[in-house]
């Protein structure tokens, strides 16, 4: 039960921040692939080091890949209501998700910066959601943000405790 609680109320703390960000400065600080990246910060809060680098190069890369694919591809349309069968705007769109998705897979394994969320970061911007360079700056700024903010955290508890998170036995279901 208290990793369950600890888990979702530090997840929401990390959310939190970006929220305030997003709030106070009218930008998109807060977007869906951010919060599978703040549960993967909560949840395992004793990973490496390397993991912070990797899940910003991951979203940068979603960024990137999404933004390519939406300029070359579907530059002007959005999926911001389903778009009719077979429209040509429509197929753009999911042309764009497909090459999006591709390019970030494979730019992910190549860099050893796998961290899925930026699967969900690549479609967003390939679908016209976030898809200005403005934008996708904002992403990459948010996701620093967040591994930042946690690093910092997890150095205050490290030197207030003198471990990095609790060890929680095995719970029962």
């Amino acid at each position: 039960m208290r990793r369950r609680v600890g888990t979702s109320l530090y997840a929401g703390l990390l959310f939190t921040v970006l929220a305030a960000i997003a709030w106070a400065t009218g930008q998109p600080f807060v977007f869906p692939s951010l919060g599978p990246s703040a549960f993967a910060l909560a949840f395992d809060r004793r990973a490496e080091r390397g993991r912070a680098a990797r899940i910003v190069g991951s979203h940068l890369l979603g960024g990137v890949a999404g933004f390519a694919a939406w300029q070359l591809i579907a530059a002007g349309a959005a999926l911001t209501a389903t778009p009719p069968a077979f429209s040509p705007a429509g197929f753009r769109l999911v042309a764009s998700a497909t090459l999006s998705l591709v390019a970030t897979s494979w730019a992910m394994i190549a860099t050893d910066a796998v961290h899925a969320p930026a699967c969900a970061t690549t479609l967003i911007v390939s679908l016209g959601l976030l898809s200005t360079p403005v934008e996708v700056a904002v992403i990459v700024a948010s996701v620093t943000v967040l591994v930042s903010f946690h690093a910092g955290v997890i150095l205050v508890f490290k030197r207030i405790v003198g471990d990095a998170h609790p060890f929680y036995r095995v719970e029962e279901r």
